[in-house]
């Protein structure tokens, strides 16, 4: 995983949105495509930047391409961002 990858891939709103809508569970392209006003190779590029920052997988079923979480780089992310609240909960000065 690579931070600055992951956290361009987050900062973008459509991105965030896409996390939201597959927290429920695997989707197909187009059910994705289905929550935006934009073209499907808008989307397609979005859910491009995702995957590329290992934030969601896919995989091929028939004709479609499904996609969901890779929530081990969530736990990633997390874990370094606990890493600072460890430190402030532990008295830790700089």
């Amino acid at each position: 995983m690579s931070f600055p990858e992951t956290f361009k891939a987050l900062s973008d709103p459509t991105r965030r949105e896409i996390l939201n809508i597959l927290k429920d569970g695997s989707l197909p392209a187009g059910e994705i495509s289905d929550h935006f006003h934009m073209t499907g190779a808008t989307v397609s590029h979005h859910l491009a930047i995702l995957k590329n920052a290992d934030l969601i997988t896919d995989r091929r079923s028939g004709k479609f391409i499904y996609y969901e979480l890779n929530l081990s780089v969530f736990e990633e992310v997390l874990n370094w961002f606990q890493g600072f609240l460890d430190k402030e909960n532990n008295g830790d000065e700089k």
